[in-house]
């Protein structure tokens, strides 16, 4: 079973950049797909990207293509979230996942571990 831990939220303005982090526990961190979700308040949960096992392969929203980057380091057990030009529809708690799905696999209730979120704010 994998544990996960996010990092780097905080309140940015519009057009800044930040670079979440998600660290895993475990020795098969390599055998799970990896996604981002987000959860503004009063809002549903949705897909921001995934990743595959290799970090071959990437999905995104169409809301955040172009602007934000997922990657994964295995040897470091840790998935990444860079996100460029952010906008105040951004603002969100930003949620790492894990699951032996397919990389492509866009439903939150698919992935069995999440982590606690981390907080990111867009200033207009």
């Amino acid at each position: 079973q994998v544990q996960l831990v996010e990092s780097g939220g905080g309140l940015v303005q519009t057009g800044g950049s930040l670079r979440l982090s998600c660290a895993a526990s475990g020795r098969t961190f390599s055998d799970y797909t990896m996604g981002w979700f987000r959860q503004a308040p009063g809002k549903e949960r949705e897909f921001v990207a995934t990743i595959s096992r290799s970090g071959g392969s990437t999905s995104y929203a169409d809301s955040v293509k172009g602007r934000f980057t997922i990657a994964r380091d295995n040897a470091k057990n840790t998935v990444y979230l860079q996100m460029n030009n952010l906008k105040p529809e951004d603002t969100a708690v930003y949620y790492c996942a894990s699951g032996r799905v397919p990389f492509a696999t866009r439903v939150a209730g698919a992935y069995a571990t999440w982590g606690q979120g981390t907080q990111v704010t867009v200033s207009s």
